[in-house]
């Protein structure tokens, strides 16, 4: 028996701080124009002089860009913190939700990375919010958003738990240096949504994951020390990584969304709306290639944000049903898929959500 359980209210907080690429070129001009030679370009670049697959034929027409498509990213200003972001976009989806804090029954946050070494910010957003449920750490990567969704609706369906509320957010501006091309590729934000009960025929329908050990090693996070001896994070992406992804992620999207759409008693063609991972400008057009679904079935709102990890998701999921492209009672499926972590899909038929204040 099919129990209605889904989200409820989502929204969507972004850092107050808007790099265009016109900021880089007028503060690096020099590293604009050896771009080609720089980590960015290396890393999204034809592995051969030609395509070999679809992924790299997509991701041509960026090729002659040096921010490869992207326009806009936000990054974190002063006294902005992981946890001010998820703060706000956790009080936007509770009181969407109509719920006070007691109400909460349990939070579940997925940071990366959260603002203390050791710790998530989970039990941190709770005291913020002044909510006394458990508080759950839960790491999927860039995955993070269906996984969170899939544990939080689960938990609901077996009665464990009323309303869950789910708080992701990503700040990948901490993790590189703002000399370095790579971080042109990147943005920081956070999203959250209340899942509980919905009307009947509405909620999860059915998921699919799989693992995806093949780019185990091909992200990493290290401690450096600065020219003052201060330790600081940074990423280290390998330079096959794109290489990689481009060669296993057509199975991967196909594997998940067919096998969701399957568990939902359902196929692709019925659903009205695809909301996709577009961690790069190409993702999109590569996911409706290889699903062979409409464009204006899905949205794309990298050149806008840059790649937000799992926060990508729900930005686009937001301005979807924000624009009206998903209205109440619509098939919705969301793929997206995460560096030596998982890739997932979820089926849910839409329900009445309530949607937090527009981000500016």
């Amino acid at each position: 028996m099919h129990i209605p359980v889904g989200i409820r209210s989502l929204a969507v907080s972004l850092p107050s701080v808007i790099r265009t690429n016109s900021y880089y070129q007028e503060k690096y001009p020099e590293l604009v124009a050896k771009a080609e030679s720089k980590t960015l370009c290396r890393l999204m670049s034809l592995t051969e002089s030609t395509p070999s697959n679809d992924f790299e034929l997509e991701m041509m027409p960026y090729l002659k860009d040096p921010f490869r498509g992207t326009v806009e990213r936000r990054v974190l200003g002063e006294g902005e913190t992981a946890l001010t972001l998820e703060y706000r976009a956790a009080k936007e989806a509770i009181d969407g939700a109509k719920l006070s804090p007691l109400d909460v029954d349990l939070i579940i946050v997925s940071s990366f990375l959260p603002d203390q070494l050791g710790f998530g910010n989970a039990a941190f957003l709770a005291r913020e919010l002044g909510l006394k449920c458990g508080a759950w750490n839960l790491d999927a990567s860039c995955c993070s958003a269906p996984v969170a969704l899939e544990t939080a609706s689960a938990l609901v369906q077996a009665g464990k738990y009323r309303n869950v509320l789910v708080v992701i957010s990503c700040t990948y501006s901490r993790l590189v240096d703002e000399d370095d091309t790579l971080s042109w590729f990147f943005g920081d934000g956070a999203g959250a949504f209340v899942v509980g009960s919905l009307s009947v025929n509405q909620g999860i329908l059915g998921t699919k994951a799989i693992n995806t050990s093949v780019l185990c090693d091909k992200l990493d996070v290290k401690v450096i020390e600065d020219e003052k001896g201060n330790q600081k994070f940074r990423m280290k992406v390998a330079k096959d990584m794109n290489n990689i992804i481009g060669n296993t992620s057509a199975e991967m999207v196909r594997t998940c969304c067919e096998g969701a759409a399957a568990a939902a008693g359902v196929t692709l063609n019925d659903i009205n709306f695809f909301v996709l991972n577009t961690a790069t400008a190409w993702l999109a057009n590569f996911y409706i290639r290889t699903l062979r679904i409409d464009p204006e079935r899905t949205v794309n709102f990298y050149p806008s944000y840059a790649n937000m990890g799992a926060v990508v998701t729900l930005a686009n999921l937001y301005h979807a049903s924000q624009m009206g492209k998903i209205c109440e009672n619509d098939l919705v499926l969301m793929y997206s898929f995460g560096t030596a972590s998982s890739a997932a899909a979820t089926v849910m038929r839409w329900g009445d959500v309530a949607l937090g204040t527009l981000p500016q």
